[in-house]
């Protein structure tokens, strides 16, 4: 039977700006965990979230485990992607529970090797973290094209942009960030932020097949595409254009999802990344009838995959997505990757 008073053991394994994102939201929605280790090589990170927490801090996930693995049973792994397989395997390995931040890692080998050590150990929780499954407005959005409340589904357009390249790494003098190198992040915009549009696209409109891409780079800086243009095709016949911005100057109000149908449109609107949003438009609604409306939807989403990781461990319940599931988003940031080289078609799943 779930007891809501039970809660789970984490230690967070990386001190970064997610996670504050993860706490502070986890809070919010009263995610079932209690912080009992702090992980990170940094010592003013590391010491600012063992003041945050009250929890005892280490530099590397190995000394936590030797002096004090019996004070946690999962781990949140928030580290950079090339970092994931090393951690995720250490913990799985140590007999914890684990929910590491996408991308599972960088190339597909290295996710087989994830999860193939996942999979000998079947009494742990293996979850990727992928934010957008739990976005209100996505959900809710994907549920009513489900109910036919457009009709057919035509096609679709979703437009990523990131404002967080305005603040680090531009000047000269300072250190290059790790997103923007290819060998700590695997890409640019594609296998990064961009798996948070991939996954709703694919919640709404079904599995990718292939995609065709043009991407380029006015961040000097970053090594990897800092702008990106696709074509996605889906399984069900449906096409959705996917565009992908690191924005260096002011940028004009967008949408971030519309989904177009035979019988109307869903959109989700922008620049708001925190507030959840959705607006349906038909001929009963010519001008859009507020479907949804939810302060800080989006920005929760940290706080109910914790929740949804927590229960899965406590409860065994379901989770929303398996580990597995995250491998399509990078699947298509590889194949997005393929196109701009090749200048064709490239299959997601070939």
């Amino acid at each position: 039977m779930e007891d809501r008073h039970r809660r789970l053991s984490v230690a967070l394994v990386g001190c970064g700006g997610i996670a504050d994102a993860h706490l502070d939201a986890a809070a919010r929605v009263g995610a079932r965990i209690e912080v009992t280790a702090v992980v990170d090589p940094d010592r003013e990170r590391r010491a600012a979230f063992v003041e945050r927490t009250g929890a005892p801090g280490f530099a590397d996930l190995g000394d936590a485990l030797d002096r004090a693995g019996d004070r946690f049973d999962a781990v949140d792994v928030m580290v950079p992607h090339d970092l994931h397989e090393a951690i995720a395997v250490e913990a799985i390995r140590a007999g914890k529970h684990v929910l590491l931040e996408k991308p599972m890692a960088i190339d597909l080998e290295a996710c087989d090797r994830i999860l193939a050590e996942a999979r000998r150990r079947p009494e742990l929780v293996f979850l990727v973290a992928e934010q957008s499954q739990f976005w209100p407005d996505v959900v809710e959005a994907a549920r009513l094209i489900r109910e036919g409340a457009i009709g057919r589904p035509l096609f679709g357009r979703a437009c990523y942009w990131d404002p967080g390249v305005l603040v680090p790494g531009l000047a000269g003098d300072e250190p290059v960030p790790w997103r923007y190198r290819l060998d700590r992040a695997g890409g640019g915009l594609g296998i990064d932020g961009g798996a948070h549009w991939i996954r709703p696209l694919r919640m709404m409109l079904g599995e990718v097949e292939a995609v065709v891409a043009v991407s380029g780079r006015h961040v000097e800086r970053m090594e990897g595409e800092s702008w990106l243009q696709a074509l996605l095709r889906f399984r069900s016949g449906v096409s959705a254009t996917f565009e992908a911005f690191a924005s260096t100057e002011v940028m004009a109000p967008a949408e971030l999802f519309r989904i177009t149908g035979t019988e109307g449109e869903l959109v989700i609107p922008g620049p708001d990344f925190v507030d959840a949003e959705l607006r349906l438009h038909n001929r009963a609604h010519p001008h859009g009838e507020p479907v949804l409306a939810i302060p800080r939807g989006r920005e929760d989403s940290y706080g109910h995959e914790l929740a949804d990781f927590a229960d899965a461990v406590l409860d065994r319940t379901e989770p929303a997505a398996t580990a597995e599931e995250s491998l399509a988003e990078l699947r298509t940031a590889l194949a997005l990757y393929r196109s701009t080289s090749s200048g064709r078609w490239e299959p997601i799943w070939d």
